[in-house]
């Protein structure tokens, strides 16, 4: 294992006292080290509740034998990020992302690795950085919000109401502009086409990126497409923490998953 570089041997004493002050003990030693890359944060819509899924993917690496190690990265929301200054640094976070798990995993000298991610620049940083180090890896992403829609009111029909997402903002607000809808009327959206956590209602480059994911073999099947706020969304991260320990007992790594034909 290659956590034995930190774990295994006289000489490496001083390592597993620091490894005790953890909590581990004799038994952890024998089992594989799983890194487990959380991008939870308070500022992105598709990050808010990574910390549910992480404890999901901890439970099930726990389960599969192995001693889970949470360690964080970030996250920039290009929907809150664009159209200032702001975008100038969405494209570099992934850059960082992906230096950011390479020094955690290689210093640490983890067996296994499940990245969670769910936005724009992070899930293709994650795949980047899976690809890099080469290690036994599934990326166990935190799935799209749901749609909205136009709130009931007295006299409205459901036959009425319209679903609503983030493209309708975009559009509403060209509507505002032409004079085709009124400033209550684009408040009305706003207020209602993000309604829950996860990455943007859309075929944005978070969904695009974790359907990728799915279909290369680097998530569990939903991967791209459980809701957010789903409870099978949890039953996957779970099952993605049991996967890394498979993959880490067959030695399948990335660069055996992502291969042309894959591509």
């Amino acid at each position: 294992m290659l956590s034995d570089n930190i774990k295994k041997g006289v000489e490496r004493a001083p390592h597993r006292s620091l490894l005790r002050a953890l909590g581990l003990d004799d038994e952890d030693f024998k089992k594989p080290f799983i890194g487990v890359c959380n991008m939870y944060n308070d500022i992105v819509p598709g990050h808010k509740h990574l910390r549910e899924i992480t404890e999901e993917v901890k439970k099930g690496i726990l389960q599969a034998g192995g001693v889970p190690f949470e360690f964080p990265s970030i996250a920039v929301c290009d929907g809150i990020a664009m159209n200032h200054s702001g975008m100038d640094y969405s494209l570099p976070s992934r850059e960082l992302i992906v230096d950011t798990i390479e020094v955690m995993v290689k210093a640490h000298k983890f067996d296994g690795l499940v990245i969670v991610p769910n936005c724009d620049k992070t899930v293709p940083a994650a795949l980047m950085a899976a690809a890099s180090l080469n290690v036994p890896t599934v990326i166990a992403s935190g799935g799209p919000m749901l749609k909205g829609k136009t709130p009931h009111k007295v006299g409205r029909k459901e036959e009425d109401l319209k679903s609503l997402d983030l493209i309708t903002n975009f559009e509403g607000i060209g509507a505002y502009a032409m004079g085709e809808m009124d400033e209550s009327e684009l408040y009305e959206i706003e207020c209602n086409s993000c309604p829950t956590c996860g990455s943007c209602s859309g075929m944005f480059t978070a969904n695009s990126m974790n359907c990728i994911v799915e279909a290369m073999g680097m998530g569990m099947e939903y991967n791209g497409t459980a809701p957010a706020v789903y409870s099978s969304r949890r039953v996957l991260a779970r099952q993605a923490g049991r996967q890394v320990m498979k993959l880490v007992e067959a030695d399948v790594r990335p660069r055996d998953i992502m291969v042309k034909e894959a591509f």
